[in-house]
């Protein structure tokens, strides 16, 4: 299984930009989005669980401003970032699994990451 993730750049604080992740094959029960900061740990962004009925879930930091969306038929899952903050620079990671429930928010519950794509935010 291979993931391609792309759309990441330089956007000024406030705008927009769409990431997105290609899956090579298979269908997982959960798609998820991470970030990396410099010098910080890998943390959750968002993810859709199929197993829970399709339903989403995001960190509190980009609740409102970011959507995750999969398109079944394409494979694809999407980032959509609005609103965005200087905060919000980092690599960006898409990965698939099958994580449990209480792993959803872990990067140990998924199995395939993409290569990441760089999202720089300036002020």
């Amino acid at each position: 299984v291979q993931l391609q993730a792309s759309g990441g750049g330089l956007v000024q604080a406030g705008g927009s930009l769409r990431l997105t992740c290609e899956v090579s094959e298979g269908t997982f029960r959960g798609y998820g989005w991470f970030r990396q900061a410099p010098g910080k740990e890998r943390e959750f962004v968002a993810a859709i669980i199929s197993y829970s009925s399709g339903r989403t879930y995001y960190s509190d930091s980009v609740k409102g401003r970011f959507t995750i969306s999969r398109v079944r038929g394409k494979n694809t899952l999407y980032l959509e970032m609005n609103s965005l903050k200087p905060e919000d620079t980092a690599v960006y990671y898409c990965a698939v699994g099958d994580p449990i429930i209480s792993y959803i928010f872990a990067p140990t519950g998924y199995r395939y990451w993409g290569q990441g794509t760089l999202v720089t935010v300036s002020s």
